[in-house]
């Protein structure tokens, strides 16, 4: 069966800025119910740890999700079926 072409970068490369866009601002969501959630408890806390918590949330969300679309849209460019057919070729070999 043979392989198609993989799809341009350019387009790639639009569709995963939009999605990227769209989880940066689920990623400061979550931030934001995490600091809600800290901030809920008894007792005086420190605006670092507000601040260290909504980071730590946001870019943690943020890479988890980037890696995440970056392998959808590798598998759907069709790279990744070339690269299987190549090394399934060439170990018969």
């Amino acid at each position: 069966m043979p392989v198609p072409d993989p799809v341009p970068r350019a387009s790639m490369k639009q569709r995963f800025w939009r999605i990227f866009r769209l989880l940066a601002l689920l990623s400061a969501v979550v931030a934001a119910i995490a600091v809600v959630l800290v901030t809920r408890g008894e007792g005086e806390i420190h605006v670092s740890l507000i601040l260290a918590t909504a980071l730590g949330v946001f870019f943690t969300m943020l890479l988890g999700t980037a890696l995440m679309t970056l392998v959808f849209l590798s598998d759907e460019s069709g790279h990744d079926r070339a690269a299987a057919d190549y090394t399934e070729h060439k170990d018969t070999e």
